[in-house]
């Protein structure tokens, strides 16, 4: 491991300097609103064709309607949170990534995990996950915890 000094602070990793949690709360807030619009808008083909199965079904295909969200939004995060940038379109734009603190890549079912757990913690708490960020260290939140993963920026 190499260790730099910067600003008078030996820094060993990029997830020890403070610089790269400014920020990461409202980058990660903008990101879900924005990766949130891209599964809508990747659920409309989708839509269409499970529209036109149940037709050719008399209507036993229009079933799948009732798992389209989920279907497509896991394919989503699987491909772009498990993917070699560790990070979704809405991430990439607002300039942050997903973490592991062992070091190690982030795969698609950690990503899948991350984000059931961040779904199943909003049932549950509502918008009392995003307080735990407010009293953690790196800002992490409830499902980062559980985890062992954290946001940060990328661009640090």
């Amino acid at each position: 491991m190499t260790a730099r000094v910067l600003d008078g602070e030996i820094i060993t990793s990029r997830l020890e300097d403070s610089r790269a949690y400014d920020g990461v709360r409202t980058r990660r807030i903008l990101a879900f609103c924005i990766d949130y619009l891209i599964v809508g808008l990747l659920m409309i083909p989708f839509a269409i064709v499970i529209f036109f199965l149940g037709i050719l079904t008399l209507g036993l295909g229009w079933a799948l309607f009732g798992i389209l969200f989920p279907l497509v939004a896991i394919a989503y995060v699987w491909s772009t949170l498990g993917g070699p940038n560790q990070a979704t379109t809405g991430m990439r734009i607002m300039g942050i990534r997903l973490d592991r603190l062992d070091g190690r890549p982030v795969d698609g079912l950690l990503a899948i995990v991350h984000s059931v757990l961040f779904w199943a913690g909003n049932v549950v708490l509502t918008p009392l996950v995003l307080l735990v960020s407010l009293f953690s260290d790196r800002k992490r939140t409830l499902h980062d915890l559980l985890l062992g993963t954290v946001v940060s920026r990328s661009d640090s």
